[in-house]
């Protein structure tokens, strides 16, 4: 398992990130339990997040999923020829509930619609814990959230 950009969405994502802040529209963290998940492999091909949890990956429930509307940065690397874009780290109050390996990043283009078939994965991120009810702080790689190739 890795950390990956899903294949719909390579060299979108800064555009999805540029238009962060307009109506209704965020960046959705969502995690995916250990039991039942997909290989990376079949993942990352999944257009849409309905499809992905309509797959045998169970969607972890116990903590509500958490939207992002700012605190999302976005820097040109031109040294190292990519798009770096970076979100804050996130703090979980009492996380519980069944374990945990893979943390989603989930662009809404329109959160008013209410259906994870117009929520687009954008990046996962190997995240294996189990929650015990403890505060967790989920910590966005030094580097940033993903480069946008």
């Amino acid at each position: 398992m890795a950390d990956f950009v899903f294949n719909n969405v390579k060299g979108e994502f800064k555009t999805m990130i540029n238009n962060l802040g307009a109506a209704n529209d965020a960046l959705l963290i969502v995690f995916l339990e250990t039991t039942g998940l997909e290989a990376d492999a079949t993942l990352r091909d999944y257009d849409a997040l309905d499809a992905l949890l309509a797959g045998a990956s169970n969607e972890q429930t116990n903590q509500a999923r958490k939207a992002v509307t700012t605190l999302v940065t976005s820097v040109v690397d031109d040294t190292n020829d990519k798009f770096w874009i970076d979100v804050a780290d996130q703090l979980y109050t009492a996380l519980n509930g069944n374990a945990i390996s893979k943390t989603l990043f989930c662009y809404d283009g329109d959160t008013t619609a209410g259906t994870d078939a117009n929520i687009r994965p954008v990046t996962a991120h190997d995240t294996v814990f189990d929650p015990d009810g403890t505060d967790v702080t989920l910590t966005i790689n030094v580097l940033g959230l993903c480069a946008a190739l």
